[in-house]
């Protein structure tokens, strides 16, 4: 028993300092060596909202719902990066770390894994700095129920992870899917609410929209911001089971072809 305790202890011991390991790699990497590198990262998503904020603001236009154009932006805008980015880089962490999996603590998983959490720790830090910044300069409200703010960015994150995982299988299979995939992404802005409110559409409309998962997980962040914001097309029933399904498809996937890749 204390052998077995032992053994399970270095076990975890050496998964955790191969996570660590591949997340200084992967930082190094994506940022470079320079600071540069980490602020733009951090950047990044902000100025695209900013730059969509001031587009906005130029036309007249004003808020779909409540006072400020920024924050509902960001409630959406800012999870749509965070999925966008986690479905393309999450794509190649099979082929560009290929040559690790020569080690044998090094899991195909790991490398997953450990993109996962690099992106979603960049992405903790903008949200946070994003609407820190709200609060200081616009005075706006922090999330009247925070709770369903952390449970939409997880499953935003989730869905992300998923995808990210299909993708990297298919990926590592078939290199002309990256086209795809940017292809499929490109209508998410219209789709997921990014610039209205889906409840003010045609019932027509969100009979269609309301299978959309990652629109799901917006509307429940904005439930979770706004006190008297309501979302007719809210499913949290269905979100859950679309994430725990789709991810099941991609780990399986990713066991289903493991010895294909290796």
């Amino acid at each position: 028993m204390a052998l077995t305790e032992a053994r399970s202890r270095q076990s975890i011991r050496t998964n955790l300092q191969v996570l660590g390991a591949l997340m200084l790699r992967e930082s190094r990497m994506a940022f470079g060596t320079s600071h540069w590198g980490y602020l733009w990262a951090i950047l990044q998503p902000g100025v695209t909202l900013c730059f969509l904020i001031f587009i906005f603001l130029l036309i007249g236009r004003h808020a779909p719902f409540g006072e400020s154009l920024a924050l509902f932006f960001a409630t959406s805008v800012l999870c749509l990066e965070y999925f966008g980015k986690l479905s393309s880089s999450l794509m190649r962490s099979f082929s560009s770390n290929h040559s690790l999996f020569a080690y044998p603590p090094v899991k195909r998983i790991d490398t997953i894994v450990a993109r996962f959490l690099l992106v979603s720790s960049v992405y903790v830090l903008v949200w946070g700095l994003f609407h820190g910044g709200l609060v200081l300069w616009e005075g706006s409200h922090p999330p009247y129920r925070p709770e369903l703010v952390l449970v939409s960015f997880a499953a935003i994150g989730l869905l992300g992870l998923a995808l990210g995982l299909v993708n990297a299988v298919i990926f590592s299979r078939l290199s002309s899917w990256q086209h795809f995939e940017k292809a499929l992404h490109r209508p998410l802005f219209f789709l997921s609410g990014a610039f209205y409110m889906p409840s003010l559409l045609p019932p027509e409309a969100t009979a269609v929209l309301q299978w959309n998962p990652v629109l799901q997980a917006i509307e429940l962040g904005r439930m979770g911001f706004y006190p008297d914001y309501h979302s007719e097309i809210l499913a949290p029933g269905y979100l859950a089971l679309f994430i725990g399904i789709f991810l099941t498809v991609g780990f399986c996937a990713e066991w289903a072809t493991r010895s294909g890749r290796s």
